[in-house]
């Protein structure tokens, strides 16, 4: 009995230390733990109590099939839309004088910063530009200013002369960096001498100077030219609606309609002018404008699309007009971010309206509005924007970032010129838009406008990634 009782107390013993050896591994050390997932997805936040701006997380997205009980974004790129064109800002006369006055240093980093792309960079990929002077520049001037009594029927004395101080030679440094950056330009008046009531503020293009208003565009565009400035479209007139600022002009659907039909159209023909002819540039309550020149066969052979601001009216506006007029494109061209707004609300509104909105409603452009102003909100003419402000606060040599660099940087840092919006649907508290870049990475675009955090599914070719949103914040997310 007691050999009995000693060999099966070692053999007891011997498996208990086998079952240990197990346990621990060859060498006794902890077995290797499961593999870690492989990232899927890069993660960029930013929250709107400005704790966190457009910072990379340092999070694992994995795409798997463990279900949940989360709520799913489904991403289908076999479904798309409309090709972007671009992300940015209007350059303003302002702005532009802003910059040129730093330092070369300086200038050239923040240049590098704001159009390059990679490390620390935003790519803003699309500008607007005042041909002539915005409300936004230190004075009014046109490109044909004359005597009072004179008029200049041909155009002889058109020049560009104006902008050479600032804005061409920070174009220049822009197109140094981006070759392909998109621009557009509009008019806030022409010269005083063409309008009905000789002033920079209101009054209307007389009709007997719209064949002299089509020939100022074209030497515009080809004086552009000769600089190396390639301009991508215009539109007729900045808001011209609104007659009240300064410069300003008045001009109603039938006046543009007219102009474009039987000036602005045959004269970029006849010169073989190639920049694209967008309408309207103005608020989203006002669908009937853009559609009162596309219902003229003969004004809308010349015309590309149109533009939008959103001051009036609801972004759905634009996914309308895409439907009853599908061949013509849709822009947009203008949001101010105000003195008297805030970080928190202004992210989360324009987010919500410029970025998301406007691309699901089939836009190929989201821009903000003035790119750089100085701290007390200048320059601006006379009775221009006194709280207009901008995506960067300059002062000397130095600058902040205002909260209309976070909403486009969103963006355009990931959204690359020729990707397409393809389809993803909303969930829960999450909205969203997504984007199949020419390189074949997706990104989406996401806001979270509730108080607390919000996790869904990123789903996308039957896997998905649970992914966390943290109370009113913006994500993108790359992958």
């Amino acid at each position: 009995m007691k050999k009995i009782f000693i060999f099966y107390l070692t053999l007891f013993a011997f498996l208990n230390f086998n079952a240990q050896c197990n346990k621990k591994g060859n060498g006794g050390s902890k077995p290797p733990e499961p593999p870690a997932g492989v990232n899927e997805a890069d993660l960029w936040l930013t929250k709107a109590n400005q704790t966190i701006l457009l910072q990379k997380q340092d999070k694992v997205v994995s795409f798997g099939n463990i279900n949940n009980a989360f709520p799913n974004v489904d991403v289908d790129e076999t479904k798309t839309y409309q090709t972007i064109d671009g992300f940015g800002y209007t350059l303003t006369g302002g702005s532009a004088m802003l910059i040129n006055l730093m330092d070369a240093a300086a200038k050239n980093n923040l240049l590098n910063e704001l159009f390059g792309t990679g490390e620390g960079k935003i790519g803003v990929s699309y500008l607007r530009l005042s041909m002539g002077a915005s409300d936004l520049d230190a004075s009014v001037f046109s490109y044909n200013d004359l005597p009072p009594g004179q008029t200049d029927v041909s155009q002889n004395n058109f020049s560009i002369a104006p902008d050479r101080t600032h804005l061409i030679p920070v174009l220049k440094s822009i197109l140094a960096i981006n070759p392909s950056i998109k621009i557009i330009a509009t008019p806030w008046s022409p010269p005083t001498w063409m309008k009905d009531n000789n002033n920079t503020i209101g009054g209307s293009l007389k009709p007997e100077y719209y064949n002299s208003y089509a020939t100022y565009f074209v030497k515009y565009i080809q004086a552009m030219k000769a600089e190396g400035i390639n301009i991508t479209a215009i539109t007729p007139q900045n808001e011209p609606l609104h007659p009240g600022n300064n410069p300003s002009m008045y001009m109603t659907a039938v006046q543009q309609r007219d102009f474009i039909k039987n000036s602005l159209g045959p004269t970029f023909q006849a010169a073989g002018i190639t920049t694209k002819i967008v309408v309207y540039d103005h608020n989203l309550d006002r669908p009937d404008y853009p559609t009162t020149i596309y219902d003229d066969a003969d004004a809308a052979k010349y015309v590309d699309g149109a533009a939008f601001h959103l001051y009036a009216g609801d972004v759905s506006v634009m996914g309308n007009l895409h439907n009853a007029f599908p061949n013509k494109n849709l822009y947009f061209t203008e949001q101010w971010t105000g003195s008297s707004g805030t970080f928190d609300g202004d992210l989360q509104w324009h987010i919500k309206n410029v970025i998301i909105g406007t691309m699901r409603n089939w836009s190929k452009t989201a821009l903000e509005w003035n790119l750089a102003n100085d701290p007390s909100y200048g320059p601006h003419t006379p009775g221009g924007c006194t709280q207009c402000k901008g995506a960067l606060t300059i002062s000397g040599s130095g600058y902040s970032r205002n909260v209309a660099y976070y909403i486009i940087a969103h963006a355009s840092k990931f959204v690359t010129p020729g990707s397409v919006r393809i389809e993803s649907n909303f969930a829960g508290a999450i909205q969203n838009v997504a984007f199949l870049r020419p390189d074949g990475k997706k990104v989406m675009t996401a806001l979270n406008e509730g108080d607390t955090p919000f996790t869904f599914n990123l789903k996308y070719k039957g896997k998905w990634a649970p992914i966390a949103v943290d109370g009113k914040s913006v994500i993108t997310i790359v992958w």
